[in-house]
């Protein structure tokens, strides 16, 4: 008889043992479409880190204006946005927090053909420069380089030309056009096509792409953010040592990779893993944010002045 109670005991323990493992079905939002740029995302599910952290995550794409809508209602509880979509969804009140740095740097530069007679961004005045749209990182970016000369968006012909920045330039449309440093100009020297570039993270520091979550979660169950972050981390750090490996791995989460210029596409992870790098990953640098909350002051994006402090936290960090 008491080698039953035993055994019912035992089978008992497991069960409740087995309960208490259970994962959190957890929701991120990440930007527009599967690409090899979330590779860090990527590695962390194939390598069980948010598994480790008792997270089921499951990833879906939408427009950053949709992922900080649905956070801030509650609706989701993370997604990956960038720093000025933080700040202006802030300013129509929407409870968002910004809670992980992975990109250190902002992204956008303008590109301009090597042999041309452009040497500084002052050259950059009465020139015609290609730019998807006057909306977006593309155009945040090129205001804050422009700022940072002196110059004024007038001083320059803008031509929205959609994502065709490529295409233009090699046809000779355009004098520079305003890309993303680890894209357009990886594809343009695959044509041999040679370009320099004007980096804006060489000029001003801006609060770039990370993870956000809601006032209210951070409130109510940090350790959710901490557990998120943390699994995060580890994909990040994977990425910046292995973005071979990285690469491989993204192939069973991008559809047409495996098919695409493998060349091209690894040196484009390569180089996005260059504005990954700092000291401490995930840090979100204040003067960044600062800088962010000026110049959409200065372009009128913003009505009035914000609290930038509350906008970002590096509370949920591994200590």
């Amino acid at each position: 008889m008491k080698g039953r109670w035993l055994i019912l005991i035992l089978i008992l323990s497991f069960v409740v043992a087995g309960c208490s493992h259970e994962s959190q079905a957890v929701r991120l939002v990440l930007p527009f479409r599967p690409d090899v740029q979330f590779a860090p995302f990527y590695v962390a599910m194939e390598r069980g880190y948010f598994s480790e952290e008792g997270l089921d995550v499951s990833f879906e794409h939408l427009p950053e204006n949709e992922a900080v809508a649905l956070v801030g209602a509650g609706e989701a509880p993370f997604a990956v946005v960038s720093g000025e979509q933080v700040l202006l969804a802030r300013a129509q009140n929407f409870p968002i927090v910004y809670v992980l740095a992975w990109w250190q740097d902002y992204p956008v530069a303008v590109a301009y053909p090597k042999e041309s007679d452009i040497d500084s961004i002052e050259d950059l005045v009465g020139k015609k420069i290609g730019i998807p749209g006057l909306y977006g990182a593309s155009y945040i970016g090129f205001r804050a380089l422009l700022s940072s000369a002196g110059i004024s968006e007038a001083d320059t012909t803008l031509d929205s030309i959609g994502y065709n920045q490529v295409e233009a330039m090699l046809a000779g449309q355009e004098d520079a056009i305003v890309v993303y440093a680890n894209n357009e100009p990886v594809q343009l020297e695959a044509q041999n096509f040679p370009v320099e570039l004007f980096k804006v993270a060489d000029y001003v520091h801006l609060s770039s792409n990370g993870l956000i979550s809601s006032e209210s979660i951070l409130a109510d169950d940090p350790d959710l953010v901490r557990s998120m972050v943390a699994a995060i981390l580890k994909g990040i750090e994977d990425t910046i040592e292995d973005p071979e490996g990285a690469f491989e791995i993204s192939k069973d989460f991008v559809e047409g990779l495996d098919q695409a210029d493998q060349t091209v596409m690894l040196r484009v992870l390569q180089e996005s893993v260059l504005f990954w790098q700092t000291e401490e990953l995930g840090r979100s640098n204040p003067e960044a944010w600062e800088n962010m909350h000026d110049i959409l002051l200065e372009m009128g994006l913003l009505e009035e002045e914000l609290d930038v402090k509350d906008a970002f936290s590096n509370e949920f960090l591994p200590k």
